[in-house]
């Protein structure tokens, strides 16, 4: 009984790193390029919504195509805006947030005609979850060996290091920072996915600060695919385990486990943020090209 305990616990943890893990892979390859992403919350929204309807409409696999797809149209509007815009990009991201928690509100009404939620989806099973973890694990991975290992993922650290350097070495700035910022949405978007689908369905404001979170975990792992993934899964089996001290603590308000993962993290991130360094060039505009 007690491994089944622990095997459940670990299983619930891994299911709730997912979506953190994917926002924060597409964050670290937003904030190497230069551009800072706060948007990361809104990126996830849109996907959970456009997963349950793409699985309302055609089942699993479309839900998780078009979460992809969400996440990616609030990327590129986010890109227009920092990169062709030249707005401020923490202005950006916090006014695309709200937008997509207008717009998912919306939809949800016109589509679903509920104001909290959709009806019930086809979601994934054992299996299909199972994939889409071990997909994310090998995501992350992959990000690993990119970055470090070949020209490009070079090219995409040079960009968000030393962009006029990078400029007068035949590099093209914006398209580099374009590309980072639209995987950043796709991952985000497939981030959202798993929320919806996990849960067989969408409610209103489903991301519930997973984006914020994501970018603490960014933070935390010091700008690296790995480090961030390790950072979420300490918040994300935080989090599991407070849902099992909610039904075996009672002495403390419900309320006060609650908090404890975010307690964790700030506690965490307190320690860890003087010491991280950020890419140099972090939220600086490129105005050439």
């Amino acid at each position: 009984m007690e491994f089944i305990a622990l095997l459940a616990f670990v299983i619930q943890g891994l299911r709730i790193t997912v979506p953190y893990a994917l926002a924060a892979l597409g964050g670290v390859l937003s904030e190497r390029s230069g551009v800072i992403n706060l948007g990361l919350e809104g990126m996830l929204l849109a996907g959970a919504f456009a997963a349950a309807a793409g699985s309302h409409l055609g089942g699993v696999p479309a839900g998780v195509v078009a979460g992809a797809l969400g996440g990616l149209a609030v990327a590129a509007l986010y890109a227009v805006a920092v990169l062709r815009a030249r707005a401020d990009q923490v202005v950006a991201g916090v006014a695309i947030n709200l937008l997509v928690i207008g717009l998912t509100r919306y939809l949800l009404k016109l589509v679903f005609h509920s104001a909290s939620n959709s009806p019930a989806v086809p979601g994934l099973g054992g299996p299909g979850a199972a994939g889409f973890v071990a997909a994310t694990a090998l995501a992350v991975l992959g990000a690993h060996v990119w970055l470090a290992r070949t020209p490009s993922g070079l090219r995409l650290r040079a960009v968000g290091e030393h962009p006029e350097a990078a400029h007068s070495l035949g590099v093209d700035v914006v398209r580099a920072r374009l590309g980072a910022v639209l995987a950043s949405g796709v991952l985000a978007g497939l981030g959202g996915a798993w929320l919806a689908l996990d849960n067989h369905g969408f409610v209103d404001r489903m991301s519930n600060g997973r984006g914020y979170i994501a970018l603490a975990a960014v933070i935390l792992g010091r700008w690296t695919p790995l480090g961030a993934a390790a950072a979420c899964l300490l918040f994300g089996f935080a989090d599991a385990a407070q849902v099992q001290l909610q039904t075996r603590v009672t002495f403390l308000p419900r309320e006060v486990i609650i908090v404890l993962p975010y307690v964790l993290t700030l506690v965490v991130l307190a320690g860890v943020v003087g010491r991280s360094r950020a890419p140099r060039a972090l939220g600086e505009g490129w105005n050439r090209g």
